[in-house]
């Protein structure tokens, strides 16, 4: 019979290595038999709750060590993790536990700013499935201590062993649901099994395997949130099935990520475009030395959004240390392209299929396009979820003709390396012609005065949409509306160039840090 359950990924490495240093956070460290341990009394005390097999059970936590071991510890019941976004609200968490059919909710106790656990509670009371709230108590505080609806975690491990015999799950059984960002309608959840959730660890390992120092260790910096497919697979469960160290921050803050690279000796570091903008305005504003790094930084990765080319030769020439980029959904565990570390990367593009994945580009008839056509991106492989929980109308929309259909746009050139223009609902459609917002981003970006950019359709009444652009200008630079407009005449067809221009200090981004064009394009009326 086979067998495969996640968990194994920390397991390996307690029985082989049980001394080296698995998770760091400011001044705590935790040793692969120290995180197994704890992941293992925590599966005792949910199993005495009364978890089994295929039960669902939720988590609410940022980057702090109770996530790891949380996560593995759910995960050796042969329970499936429910991992939910820390901002989320009372209503909002509500949903997820109802949907998920999750029966406990771990969360967070969070902080007098954020209370993380307030708001769970006022969601557990309206959600009758789940049936108990666990709070992982915030250190030296004393609260829910004596609160009748809510047990603290050392309650439930109180007295546990700290060995544990871990389900043996089949390899097609659900590991994890991860819940899509929910840009339309109410999000979805991604059901991903351990097969997925195993392979892709594996996959970003062996693209990273690389990033070691002088010793071959292996140490990686997570300042995206772990309850999102990038950070959970790419960087805490690929890096911990290296037998590598997780430097966890529990927010992305760029003075406090680069003291941790120099502090740690950080080898690895997955962000988001708006996160390597930030970075750059940090090391340039206060002027730090960060030519240490270039000695230490072994690898950046980019992913959640298409990173512009000008920031990716800007960062690259500043810290000395080479960017792949790749792509990927939760849908898909998420990774699913990469530039490869052992071929030339092209700028602009997301790489090449990992192993065993298959990329097409396709019309709206599921047809595949062209080389260097745009089209829906489709893909297949052992990545690809089983479906949406409980939701199988939107599974086969999604699964149509025995591919997963992406929404997103892009392009194959005669290499096979595929980029991305567009999501499908990004694309504006201005008097009949198709307008690719990256493509107007990517150049905005070449203007000297501009340091982020942001293109969004407005409804207009006679070309149904107008082009309409959202600018960050470098700090002391003079640029008109009438200036940049006059200048975008130079550098696009007449049906492209933004006609509206808005100044802004900053755009609005998501937990993960990717720009949010849905709150841009709610900020506008019709033109």
């Amino acid at each position: 019979m086979a067998t495969l359950n996640l968990s194994s990924i920390i397991e390996q490495h307690a029985r082989r290595r049980p001394d080296r240093v698995a998770v760091v956070f400011g001044d705590t460290r935790l040793t692969y038999g120290a995180l197994n341990a704890w992941a293992n009394q925590i599966a005792n005390g949910l199993a005495a709750s009364g978890i089994r097999r295929g039960d669902h059970v939720a988590l609410l936590c940022p980057n702090c060590p109770y996530f790891p071991a949380a996560y593995f510890g759910i995960l050796k019941t042969g329970a499936t993790i429910v991992p939910l976004n820390v901002l989320l609200k009372p209503r909002e968490i509500a949903y997820h536990l109802r949907d998920s059919d999750a029966k406990i909710l771990l969360c967070f106790e969070g902080t007098p700013e954020v209370p993380m656990a307030e708001a769970a509670k006022a969601a557990v009371a309206v959600a009758p499935t789940c049936e108990r709230l666990v709070v992982l108590p915030r250190e030296g505080s004393g609260a829910f201590a004596n609160d009748s609806d809510a047990m603290l975690l050392a309650q439930l491990t109180a007295n546990q062993p700290a060995t544990f015999e871990t389900f043996a799950a089949a390899p097609d059984e659900t590991a994890v649901i991860l819940y899509t960002s929910g840009t339309t309608g109410h999000p979805k959840g991604a059901e991903l099994t351990h097969l997925n959730m195993v392979m892709n660890a594996m996959v970003s390992a062996e693209l990273c395997e690389s990033s070691h120092d002088e010793h071959g260790e292996h140490r990686t910096a997570i300042t995206l949130p772990l309850f999102h497919a990038t950070a959970q697979t790419a960087q805490m469960n690929s890096y911990l099935h290296l037998g590598g160290t997780l430097v966890l921050l529990p927010r992305f803050d760029p003075a406090a990520l680069v003291a941790a690279m120099m502090k740690e000796r950080v080898t690895h570091w997955i962000g988001v475009p708006t996160m390597y903008w930030s970075v750059l305005q940090y090391v340039r504003e206060k002027k730090v030395d960060v030519s240490s790094l270039a000695g230490t930084l072994k690898l950046a990765n980019s992913g959640g959004a298409p990173m512009p080319v000008e920031l990716m030769k800007d960062f690259q020439h500043t810290f000395g240390v080479r960017i792949v980029e790749g792509y990927g959904l939760s849908e898909t565990a998420p990774v699913a392209c990469f530039n490869h570390p052992d071929k030339p990367s092209k700028p602009g593009t997301v790489g090449q299929p990992v192993f065993c994945v298959d990329v097409a580009c396709v019309d709206d008839k599921d047809e595949p396009v062209a080389a260097g056509e745009p089209g829906e991106v489709v893909l297949r492989g052992h990545n690809i979820m089983k479906g949406y929980y409980k939701d199988p109308d939107a599974t086969a929309e999604a699964m149509r003709n025995g591919w997963f259909h992406t929404g997103d746009i892009g392009i194959i050139d005669a290499d096979g390396y595929l980029s991305i223009v567009d999501r499908k609902k990004d694309m504006i459609l201005r008097g009949g012609f198709n307008v690719y917002p990256r493509e107007l981003e990517e150049v905005l970006l070449t203007h000297p005065a501009i340091s982020m950019a942001a293109v969004v359709g407005v409804p207009d009444e006679r070309l149904g949409e107008e082009v309409k652009a959202f600018v960050v200008k470098k700090p002391s630079a003079q640029l008109t509306e009438d200036e940049l407009r006059a200048w975008c005449k130079d550098q696009f067809a007449a049906y492209k160039y933004p006609r509206l221009i808005e100044f802004r200090t900053e755009l609005p981004t998501s937990a993960t840090g990717k720009i949010l064009k849905r709150e841009l394009r709610g900020s506008v009326t019709s033109h």
